[in-house]
C-alpha cells in the first residue's frame, strides 16, 4: 500500500521560509519521480516542482529561484524548501508520485499560509 505523508506546513510571514517533507512508503522510492503540487481555495491543483531519478528537477515559473525540491533516497523522503514566501503561495501542498501503471498517489496535504 502506497502512503505519502506530508509535514512542515504552517503560518509564516511574507519573506519567510518553510521546509516541507514527504515521507513515502510502499514504493521503490529511488525509482520514482516525486512531485509537489498545491491547491489554493477556488483554484485548480497545480504543479509546483518535480524531481526525477538522478535528481533532475523542474519548477513552475512562479516559484523558480525561490523553491528547491530535493530527495533523500535513503530516507524515502522528498523535500520542498520554500524561501521568500509570498501571500500568493498560500495553499494546501500535496506530495505526488505515480505507480507502475501510471496511477497517481497523493498525500493528504499540508497547509501553508503566508501572511502579508
Amino acid at each position: 500500500q502506497v502512503q505519502l505523508v506530508e509535514s512542515g506546513g504552517g503560518l509564516v510571514q511574507a519573506g519567510g521560509s518553510l521546509r516541507l517533507s514527504c515521507a513515502a512508503s510502499g514504493i521503490i522510492f529511488s525509482l520514482n519521480t516525486m512531485g509537489w503540487y498545491r491547491q489554493a481555495p477556488g483554484k485548480r491543483r497545480e504543479l509546483v516542482a518535480i524531481i526525477i531519478i538522478g535528481g533532475d528537477t523542474d519548477y513552475a515559473d512562479s516559484v523558480k529561484g525561490r523553491f528547491t525540491i530535493s530527495r533523500d533516497d535513503a530516507k524515502n523522503t522528498v523535500y520542498l524548501q520554500m524561501n521568500s514566501l509570498k501571500p500568493g503561495d498560500t495553499a494546501v501542498y500535496y506530495c505526488n508520485t505515480n505507480g507502475p501503471i501510471s496511477e497517481a498517489y497523493w498525500g493528504r496535504g499540508t497547509q501553508v499560509t503566508v501572511s502579508s
